[in-house]
């Protein structure tokens, strides 16, 4: 990565490095975001393969789904109290360095061949992902001088490309392992992208804004102490509560998934009922929340459908497709590589394309694109009818007919998730402006939770019939938004 560095022409001295142009501490967070998402999605590639695998934990498919979707609503659940921890405990930069941390503990755990510490593993992966996903954001606009710095929107872009260039790379490198050598050795190689990515980012704090290491409102000693409390006694609730269905031999996997995916269900719902009944709100602001819920549920349905994209259409592949390109066999994990590809490929498109129908005046506006998006994301399930009809009496359908389906999908998430991202800050009340991207991840957690509950009710998501209807409730939904855009927009105020 040195290469990147150039020399930063404003600089007084004349010797200051950048990155791009940007300041020296993105190519920090670049890389780290690069390693963590590399490990996560290798990881979140092979996990539901090795779940339903005979030589891996040998599930059925609506179990491997179920604990799939469980852990993916957690990540994202867990990104608000890992963003309260960074403000109020420990501050960005520490909190990041103990995430990856955990993160590193947690793919090793998965490494080792017991049931018992892959699950202790998931948890930890989760845990670490949710303390950093927060930090690391916050740290990377902590670099530019305010919200008004012109690089600014030009930083979080190349930010992002790490994303996408460590989920292109984990499925291609730890997925073939997994998959093709053994499955723990794949999750190892995960837990040394996390190792590397720790490494370099210990090693280049230097290059981080001071505030980083500042904790923003930090506990009071009372505060600190009441919280530790109550942490404490729920932790000892829990441990006993589990104890003892272990010990009467009661316990089954669903005693762990069942809360967790109500819970998943429960909380979106307490948190913007909070929001929303509090009084110092004005009136203004009151309706901008009236006017996010519809925002909110319909992401969730869209999320619903497009986090299947790892768990539903991978456990098809796995059993149904002919996973071959001009007679070579490739592993199944590598679908999970399409899409980060795409989005390299067409969110420039897309960003040109709105910007050239802005200067004509006839860019859509929020609600046609959200609309629009959960539209594709049903088209992309009806699509997935073709695959699932073909492949009956021993047939295998084509590898295209899943890529395919995740072009769609991509396409319905380069309409709707930028303009999910942005409505979330403009909407926000001021009282809850830090808050608010934490109530948008839930809107995945609602989503995934959603098919956590449908795969232990033992419905089978591969089935003709619940794609149909998942596939016609986004149509629906984004026909709806449509269809009363007049009124959601009356409820959006002055927020275009």
């Amino acid at each position: 990565m040195a290469s990147s560095l150039t020399k930063d022409s404003a600089s007084t001295s004349g010797s200051e490095k950048t990155f791009f142009g940007h300041p020296r501490g993105l190519a920090t967070l670049f890389l780290t975001e690069m390693w963590e998402r590399f490990s996560y999605y290798g990881m979140r590639a092979l996990l539901p393969l090795y779940l339903i695998a005979p030589n891996g934990l040998h599930m059925n498919p609506a179990t491997a789904t179920a604990i799939y979707s469980v852990y993916v609503s957690l990540v994202y659940l867990l990104a608000m109290p890992g963003g309260w921890f960074g403000d109020r405990v420990w501050g960005p930069r520490k909190t990041v360095a103990v995430a990856g941390v955990v993160i590193m503990i947690g793919h090793l755990a998965l490494a080792l061949p017991t049931q018992g510490t892959f699950f202790v593993g998931l948890g930890l992966v989760a845990i670490g992902s949710g303390l950093l996903k927060s930090n690391i954001s916050t740290m990377v606009g902590q670099l530019y001088d305010g919200p008004d710095d012109p690089r600014r929107d030009g930083g979080f872009t190349i930010f992002y490309m790490g994303i996408n260039v460590g989920a292109f790379a984990a499925p291609l490198v730890i997925g073939t392992v997994g998959e093709s050598v053994n499955w723990h050795l794949g999750f190892a190689l995960a837990a040394a992208g996390m190792a590397l990515g720790l490494v370099q980012f210990l090693l280049g704090t230097r290059h981080l804004n001071e505030r980083s290491l500042v904790v923003p409102k930090p506990l009071s000693a009372a505060e600190r102490t009441s919280t530790l409390r109550k942490g404490m006694i729920w932790m000892a609730v829990a441990a006993v509560f589990y104890i003892i269905t272990v010990v009467t031999g009661v316990y089954t996997l669903n005693w762990i998934l069942v809360p967790i995916t109500v819970a998943g269900l429960i909380i979106p719902i307490v948190v913007l009922a909070r929001i929303k009944r509090d009084k110092e709100l004005s009136a203004a602001e009151q309706s901008k929340m009236s006017g996010y819920i519809w925002f909110f549920v319909a992401a969730a349905i869209f999320w619903m459908i497009y986090d299947q994209g790892g768990s539903t259409l991978a456990i098809f592949a796995d059993s149904s497709a002919d996973n071959t390109v001009f007679g070579w066999e490739f592993p199944v994990s590598w679908y999970q590589s399409v899409n980060p590809v795409l989005i390299m490929a067409l969110a420039p498109v897309f960003a040109a394309f709105w910007l050239a129908l802005n200067r004509r005046g006839k860019e859509p506006s929020t609600i046609v694109k959200f609309s629009s998006g959960l539209v594709l994301v049903g088209a992309s399930f009806f699509l997935f009818l073709a695959p699932l009809m073909i492949a009956t009496d021993g047939h295998k359908a084509a590898a295209m007919w899943l890529v395919a389906i995740y072009f769609v999908q991509t396409v319905a998430e380069l309409t709707l998730s930028p303009v999910g991202l942005s409505v979330t800050t403009k909407m926000a009340p001021a009282k809850y402006a830090s808050q608010m991207m934490g109530v948008w991840f839930l809107a995945v957690t609602a989503g995934d939770c959603t098919t956590g509950l449908l795969s232990i009710a033992g419905v089978d998501l591969n089935g003709t019939g619940i794609v149909a209807l998942q596939a016609a409730l986004a149509v629906a939904a984004g026909a709806a938004i449509f269809m009363y855009r007049g009124k959601v927009k009356k409820l959006m105020g002055d927020v275009h």
